[in-house]
C-alpha cells in the first residue's frame, strides 16, 4: 500500500528547504565579510590608505557580525603607541648607527610586549606586565578568537599570530613599517638594520633568534626559503594577503558548510598578492576537496573507494574539473618546498627556544635593546 505525505508534511519540509536555502544565501552575501573584503581589496589597489591596523579589525569585526569594540581597541592601541613614544624619549640605547631613532622604536615596542617595565604614576612606582604566550589552543580550533588581537589586548595572553599582529600594528603607529614572516605553523618579525643587516625577532619568548632556530625545526625545506614560503620579509601587501586568509578562515567557522565561494575568493585573492602563500594555496585545496566530497555525497558515493573515483568523473564535469584541480594544486604546494609539521613537533620546537637560548639566541641584540 503506498503511503502519501500529508499537506502539514510537505509544507514542514518545504519551510525546512528554504531555511536552509535562506542560511547559505545569508552566508555567502554577509555584509560584515564582504565590506571587510573590500577593505582589505581597496588597499590593495591603491583606492584606500593602507593600514594594517584597519585591516586586521576589519576581519575580526566580521567573525563578531559588527559586535567588535572598535573603539575601546583603538583607545587601547594609542596607549600603547603613547607608552612606546615615552620609552623612547627617556631611554638611550647602547646602539649608535645612523638609525638609532628608528631602532629606538623597535626596541619600545619590544620592551612592551616582552618586558616588566616600571611606571612611575604621580608618587607611585607600578610595574608594567608584558603580555604572555597563551599555550591554550595555539591553533584556534576550539576558538578562533584565540588568534585574533582584540583577544591579546583584552587578556594580555595572545600566540605566534596576535602577537606579532599587534607589534606591527604598534610599528605603523609610530611611523615606521614591521615585516611579517613565516615558518611552519608560525609567524614572527623580520627586521634590517643597519648594525646587523636582516635580523628575527621573535614575540612568544622575547628573544632574538639566529636562523639557526628557524631551520632546526627540520620542517624549512631549501626550496622554501627560495621560493619564499617561509623566512620572506613580507611587505605590506602580503601582509595583507594573511589578513584575507585570515577572513577566509574566519568565514568558515561562522558559516560551517558553506559552499565554498566567498573563501576561494578570498584565498585566490591573497594568491594573487603572495603567489607562494603556503597556508592560502592549502585552504583553495582544502575548499575544492570539500566540494568534491559534497558531489560525491550527492551520488551517494563513498571516497574510499577508488571505483566511485572513475563513477563521479562519468557522472558529474564538474567532479572531473575539482579532481584535476586538487592533484594540481596539492602537488604544486609540494614542489614550491612546504611540508606539513605535526602540530606537537610545533610546540616542542617554540619551547626548544627557552630551553637552548644560548645555543639560538642573538646576544649583541639583545644587549642593545634592552639598555
Amino acid at each position: 500500500m503506498k503511503k502519501y505525505l500529508s499537506h502539514k508534511t510537505i509544507s514542514f519540509i518545504s519551510l525546512v528547504f528554504v531555511w536552509l536555502s535562506s542560511g547559505i544565501v545569508k552566508a555567502q552575501n554577509n555584509q560584515f565579510y564582504n565590506d571587510s573584503y573590500q577593505t582589505i581589496d581597496n588597499m590593495l589597489n591603491n583606492k584606500q590608505k593602507y593600514s594594517f591596523k584597519e585591516a586586521v579589525f576589519s576581519v575580526e569585526n566580521a567573525y563578531y557580525q559588527g559586535k567588535l569594540d572598535t573603539v575601546q581597541l583603538n583607545n587601547e592601541i594609542r596607549f600603547l603607541t603613547k607608552f612606546a613614544k615615552t620609552i623612547v624619549a627617556n631611554r638611550d640605547l647602547t646602539y649608535k648607527q645612523s638609525d638609532k631613532d628608528r631602532v629606538s622604536k623597535y626596541a619600545a615596542i619590544y620592551s612592551i610586549m616582552c618586558q616588566t617595565l616600571p611606571i612611575a604614576v604621580k608618587d607611585t612606582v607600578i610595574q608594567y606586565k608584558p603580555f604572555n604566550y597563551d599555550f591554550n589552543d595555539v591553533f584556534g580550533h576550539n576558538d578562533i578568537t584565540n588568534l585574533f588581537v582584540s583577544k591579546l589586548l583584552a587578556t594580555k595572553k595572545g600566540n605566534c599570530n596576535s602577537m606579532p599582529y599587534l607589534y606591527k600594528i604598534l610599528a605603523e603607529e609610530l611611523g615606521e613599517t614591521a615585516n611579517l614572516a613565516l615558518a611552519p605553523n608560525h609567524v614572527y618579525i623580520k627586521h634590517q638594520i643597519k648594525s646587523d643587516g636582516w635580523y628575527n625577532t621573535e614575540l612568544t619568548s622575547g628573544m632574538f633568534p639566529q636562523d639557526s632556530w628557524l631551520m632546526a625545526s627540520g620542517y624549512i625545506h631549501l626550496d622554501a626559503i627560495k621560493n619564499g614560503v617561509f623566512m620572506k620579509a613580507l611587505n605590506d601587501k602580503e601582509s595583507l594577503a594573511l589578513c584575507l586568509f585570515d577572513l577566509a578562515q574566519a568565514y568558515n567557522r561562522n558559516f560551517p558548510g558553506n559552499d565554498g565561494e566567498f573563501v576561494l575568493k578570498a584565498v585566490n585573492r591573497a594568491i594573487e598578492v603572495y603567489p607562494n602563500f603556503a597556508k592560502a594555496l592549502i585552504l583553495r585545496a582544502e575548499t575544492h576537496k570539500e566540494q568534491f566530497t559534497k558531489l560525491m555525497d550527492k551520488y551517494n558515493l563513498k571516497t574510499d573507494n577508488p571505483q566511485n573515483l572513475k563513477i563521479i568523473q562519468q557522472k558529474d564535469s564538474t567532479a572531473k574539473e575539482l579532481m584535476e584541480l586538487m592533484t594540481q594544486e596539492y602537488g604544486h604546494i609540494y614542489d614550491i618546498g612546504y611540508r606539513q609539521m605535526p602540530e606537537e613537533m610545533y610546540l616542542d620546537w617554540l619551547v626548544s627556544l627557552r630551553t637552548e637560548r644560548d645555543k639560538y639566541e642573538n646576544k649583541k641584540l639583545m644587549n642593545n635593546f634592552t639598555k
